[in-house]
């Protein structure tokens, strides 16, 4: 199988399940976010584990200690971040909510209501924390993810979706609706950057060089920041 199919695969298999995830009720996007924090603390083990790989690679490969801090997770971080998503899961469900309300001339009322994007894609380096971060928030929207890491945090981030997608399947949820890309090849991004058919949103999270590359291939609307 190519790249190409790879990425193709992801997306499609992505955006299939956003619909599922999205009308799923605000209970159930609750009842998720607490089985994720509680496999996140249950896998602790495992994530460590994971964590200490990629440490052991950032240093083999010379990272510089600042990028290193962002990559570490420890018993402290692991707990923060299980209470991130315990913050999350409390947070209002904006699905469905009216943003704003009026009535025409004729008597017509007008709402304007949330909703879900579709799908949104998450490119990011080093803090694999974001992995939890980007998904718990979108679950919380009714939005399905596309997750793309940095290869320096990769097995971690692997634990961390998985997690996420067990949470997802224990509610009989699609795992699909949060998906890591499973290429680091960094073909990869621009190959995903171009799959506006499947992708609605793309939200890069990293460095100045990353932001604009994102922003200068992507034919997907981008959220962008350059510094800060």
């Amino acid at each position: 199988m190519t790249l190409e199919d790879i990425i193709s695969d992801v997306c499609r298999q992505t955006r299939e399940s956003a619909k599922p995830l999205a009308r799923a009720g605000s209970d159930m996007r609750t009842a998720v976010l607490k089985t994720l924090a509680k496999n996140v603390r249950n896998d602790a083990s495992a994530i460590l584990e994971a964590n200490e790989q990629d440490l052991a690679f950032g240093r083999a490969n010379g990272l510089s200690a600042a990028m290193m801090d962002r990559l570490k997770l420890d018993t402290n971080r692991l707990e923060n971040l299980v209470q991130s998503i315990e913050e999350i899961a409390k947070l209002k469900d904006p699905v469905g909510e009216t943003a704003e309300s009026w009535t025409r001339p004729n008597g017509l009322e007008v709402k304007r209501l949330r909703l879900p994007l579709g799908v949104i894609m998450m490119i990011y380096e080093s803090r694999p924390n974001v992995t939890i971060d980007a998904a718990a928030l979108c679950i919380r929207s009714g939005n399905a993810t596309i997750l793309r890491g940095g290869t320096e945090a990769q097995h971690t981030n692997r634990v961390l979706a998985s997690c996420v997608q067990d949470a997802l399947e224990a509610h009989g949820l699609p795992r699909n609706a949060v998906t890591l890309v499973p290429s680091q090849d960094r073909q990869a991004i621009d190959l995903l950057l171009n799959q506006s058919d499947f992708i609605d949103l793309v939200i890069p999270r990293g460095g100045e060089g990353l932001i604009r590359r994102v922003v200068e291939k992507s034919r997907i609307p981008v959220i962008q920041h350059y510094k800060g």
